[in-house]
């Protein structure tokens, strides 16, 4: 092989290692909670207005994904999450999103703070507020939660259910 050849790959090579690590730094930011963020209508962002939360109870955990059937309520693939203690009654949450583009919201109430979705105490919500029931075990598809985040912040409201 020629050297110049053998360098040109050694270097095609290298950026695409240097690549790998930034693609999968997209996915599984933990944020800090910053309702105030989305008021200086800076983004792309959503705004989460999450309500019903039944408790004060447990940890409140929102999180985005790109709408698209891959990374729809798949494990790891969430952008961007945000924790905090639960609020009874109504919530706002600002999620920052990498760019414009489709995209889902999930949230969770982890009322007794064990990190695991109990289905007969914690509650939980998605974007466009879905029909959530036994049979379709809470993930409905990609389809029914994406909606549309253009360059500034965009506003949605959640209402939770618990089972």
């Amino acid at each position: 092989m020629k050297h110049g050849l053998r360098i040109a790959m050694m270097g095609a090579a290298a950026s695409a290692l240097a690549l790998a690590p930034a693609a999968q730094a997209q996915y599984r930011n933990k944020i800090a909670h910053n309702p105030a963020a989305c008021n200086s209508g800076s983004g792309p962002a959503v705004k989460v207005t999450v309500n019903g939360i039944k408790t004060s109870k447990g940890t409140m955990r929102v999180q985005t994904y790109n709408g698209t059937k891959a990374d729809w309520l798949e494990k790891g693939r969430w952008l961007n999450r945000v924790e905090a203690p639960a609020r009874k009654g109504t919530m706002t949450f600002c999620l920052p999103v990498p760019k414009s583009g489709s995209y889902g919201v999930a949230v969770r109430h982890d009322i007794n703070g064990n990190g695991k979705t109990d289905l007969r105490e914690d509650g939980g919500g998605m974007s466009n507020n879905p029909s959530i029931n036994i049979f379709n075990l809470g993930k409905p598809s990609y389809t029914k939660v994406a909606f549309s985040v253009g360059s500034g912040v965009t506003p949605i409201s959640i209402d939770m259910k618990y089972w």
